[in-house]
């Protein structure tokens, strides 16, 4: 099998690194090029470096000329150009060999007879394609890291035909040795900076001439954030000070927190989204220093790459050693996983701790291909991607690197996994997005009389199971092991070799419309975790066979223990933790992830318990993406009669109050103990909702709540929860409350039925884990 999701989980803490020195303002460069391009005299820039006159560095075939801007830049170094009509060469005589930073800044601007926003040209060193086909509108800058090795390093500007190239000003300054290792650049040569993010602070420049900006535009849902600070002086480098080479102390004693969201905190990430180019791996590395706790081993938290866990419950105590300590760690995503975004979040675990979660500072690095580009296919040599010998010694090292730094630390990952406990999947080991995936990648077809439809298996669905064993798991998909149908085909009671029992949704290749559903709940429970939505363990797709396999709810749905199948019955507080946890779980799918998902299909059957009776959202087969800016989705009507918002089913236009609107039939359901739509009746008690509404509203509740819990709920809960209910079941989507409101109302309703129990009540609603 071969890894494709997420090669290598890399962990250069402060605990693992020796850096050379301990301190990057104390860090002298053995080499300092700052090159003012076109300029005549030196020039100093707003830090106070100065920029010397490029001439003796550059030959060109053709006369270069140089221009000067008026305004523009953010200093005069940039207000003169260097233009080549044909390529010229920058030639460097190296101090020392190793990692140099190459900065590369641009400002186009209207010279005599010449426009440089039309210049369109390339960067090259000797084996490296740093830009290509490049052109600025703007004023920008390009920043490098190279590993240079011979004693001269060139670089090469190539204008296209017809074309120009320039250059303002150009700085090749040496690195710390040990700020990148082979193992975390998987033995590339070149990095290029995609981005630098001082999260929670300002944009700052540091010692080492980097340019840490703030995390304004890449923040999604500041509701969910709140920033936080120290002095700089606060911040401790333990363990050698690794970090403090990595990040300034700036950045460390700058973050984002948790903000507090009244209810169920520890279901909600914080989210940043960073777009790159998705033909590239990245190395990214994330900064964390303990800025908020008063006390050691209080803060653990969960951090997630691209959705999935990344690092589990995270002890900043453990991992720094005290408060206040700087340490970072580095982890590398092939271009598959990547994509053309990468998403950081962080959340709290829901194991022990306060319920918060912190993130200083995040880089992300754009690793060379087996080419040597950084910018499209093709390297120096005309050598493509899609071309290139699996030979070629830049392969060879990136595999050797890779070798290594991968199976240093994922031997032991693989056999933990061997012998891994029947509870893994509570514990969140990050193990099963470092399994591999099928197929490499490769799509998986499902044919049916209408067609075929297709998806890729790459999107990264935990655990690869085989035909075979989901075979003898489920004693040859036996009938006797059935416990569930629908237009997907069946789930079976599987049982796997370690014991664990699992439930496995079996695709029917004969049923379009099945397949549809069954993509979409892939799509959506690959994006997704969380302690009250059904958690995908893995899938097999061998052959015309797709199958999904999730935790097994040992309780079954929700409406079996409300009527029907004559099982005991819960109590007046079991249903409220119950609705309490459905509604936690919708909240979460409205809110938590990086688009909001509208579920469709809320309704009893879809409410799984457990054994200790937590409830969990399921079947996510008619989920859609919920539109930006609350708006609504325009799609055929799908869903549950009884359960369906009549707004949406006249106007054919869905919103997350549709979801509301459900969760309000669901919670009558709650209370009376009877389907939501039952013909039998009476006409004017056949819809729940109706009658149940004009029951509360002439003041005959009473006749309405299941007689099993009519001795128990008390008056003042129970009245809580019907005004909740009838509110989700406005007319008008407009008029209904979000679910995180509906959400505040039930633990208000379980506080009030705690204190009619005589119990001890604390703190405001929402404050209930």
């Amino acid at each position: 099998m071969n890894v494709l999701l997420l090669v290598v989980f890399l962990f250069f803490s402060s605990i693992a690194g020796q850096p050379s020195t301990s301190d990057s303002s104390a860090f002298i460069p053995a080499d300092n090029f700052l090159l003012n391009c076109g300029a005549t005299t030196p020039a100093t820039a707003s830090d106070g470096r100065i920029f010397l006159p490029d001439a003796p560095f550059f030959s060109s075939a053709a006369a270069a000329t140089a221009a000067t801007a008026t305004s523009g830049g953010p200093s005069r170094v940039f207000l003169s150009a260097r233009i080549f009509p044909s390529e010229a060469t920058y030639t460097f005589k190296l101090t020392r060999a190793g990692w140099h930073w190459l900065r590369l800044h641009f400002l186009p601007f209207q010279a005599p007879s010449l426009d440089l926003n039309s210049a369109v040209f390339s960067v090259a060193t000797a084996d490296l394609v740093l830009l290509h086909s490049f052109s600025a509108q703007d004023f920008t800058s390009r920043e490098f890291l190279l590993n240079a090795t011979a004693p001269l390093l060139s670089l090469r500007f190539s204008p296209q035909r017809n074309s120009l190239a320039f250059v303002n000003a150009i700085e090749l300054v040496s690195a710390p040795g040990s700020l990148f290792s082979a193992a975390a650049t998987g033995g590339a040569t070149a990095l290029q900076t995609a981005h630098r993010v001082n999260v929670g602070g300002p944009a700052v420049n540091d010692s080492l001439g980097r340019a840490w900006a703030d995390d304004e535009g890449l923040l999604q849902s500041r509701s969910a954030a709140q920033r936080v600070s120290v002095r700089p002086a606060a911040v401790s480098f333990p363990n050698g000070g690794a970090a403090r080479l990595a990040a300034p102390p700036w950045v460390y004693a700058t973050a984002q927190k948790m903000a507090d969201d009244r209810v169920g905190r520890r279901n909600f990430n914080i989210t940043w989204l960073l777009n790159v180019d998705p033909s590239f791996g990245y190395l990214v590395r994330l900064h964390f220093c303990d800025i908020v706790s008063k006390s050691l081993n209080s803060l653990y938290f969960n951090v997630y790459l691209n959705e999935r866990v990344a690092v589990a419950a995270l002890d900043l105590s453990t991992a720094a050693g005290e408060l206040a300590g700087a340490f970072y760690r580095d982890f590398l995503l092939n271009a598959s996983s990547a994509g053309d975004r990468i998403t950081v979040q962080v959340g709290p675990a829901e194991d022990g701790g306060s319920a918060d979660a912190i993130l200083n500072g995040i880089e992300v690095m754009k690793i060379s291909n087996s080419v040597g580009s950084l910018d499209g296919e093709f390297g120096v040599n005309g050598n493509s991607v899609s071309t290139s010998s699996p030979s070629t010694g830049t392969m060879a090292a990136l595999r050797i690197a890779m070798m290594f730094g991968a199976f240093a630390g994922m031997g032991a990952v693989a056999m933990r996994w061997n012998k891994r406990p029947g509870n893994w999947e509570s514990r969140k080991s990050f193990s099963s997005w470092l399994l591999p995936l099928h197929n490499n990648g490769a799509s998986a077809t499902f044919t049916s009389g209408k067609g075929s439809v297709s998806f890729s298996s790459s999107i990264g669905l935990g655990r690869y199971f085989s035909l075979h064993e989901l075979n003898e798991a489920t004693k040859g998909f036996s009938k006797e092991n059935i416990i569930g149908v629908g237009g997907f085909g069946e789930v079976f009671l599987g049982h796997l070799e370690d014991g664990e029992t699992v439930a496995v949704k079996r695709g029917n290749p004969q049923s379009q419309q099945g397949i549809n559903e069954f993509q979409t709940e892939i799509q959506i429970l690959s994006k997704l975790r969380h302690r009250h939505l059904v958690s995908l363990i893995g899938y097999c797709d061998q052959g015309s066979e797709m199958i999904l396999v999730y935790e097994f709810m040992a309780k079954g749905p929700l409406r079996d223990h409300l009527y029907g199948k004559g099982l005991p019955a819960l109590s007046w507080k079991q249903r409220l933790e119950i609705c309490i946890g459905a509604a936690r779980g919708l909240h979460y799918l409205h809110t938590g992830a990086a688009q909001g998902i509208i579920h469709r299909d809320v309704k009893s059957t879809n409410i799984l318990l457990d054994e200790e009776l937590v409830a969990k959202v399921s079947d996510f087969g008619l989920s859609k993406d919920a539109p930006a800016a609350g708006g609504a989705v325009s799609t055929a009507v799908k869903g549950s009669f009884g359960y369906l918002d009549p707004e949406y089913f006249r106007r054919q236009r869905l919103t997350e109050k549709s979801d509301v609107y459900s969760f309000g039939v669901l919670m009558l359901e709650v209370v009376c103990a009877r389907p939501a739509l039952c013909p039998a009746l009476p006409r004017e008690q056949v819809s729940l909702a109706e009658w149940a509404i004009q029951c509360k509203k002439k003041g005959q509740l009473e006749k309405i709540v299941d007689s099993a819990i009519a001795g128990t709920a008390g008056k003042e809960s129970l009245n809580k929860f019907v005004e909740a209910a009838e509110k989700c079941l406005a007319e008008h989507g407009v008029d209904r409350p979000t679910m995180g409101d509906v959400l505040w109302n039930l633990e208000h309703a379980l506080q009030l039925q705690s204190a009619s129990d005589g119990g001890v009540v604390g703190g405001s609603p929402g404050s209930l884990e």
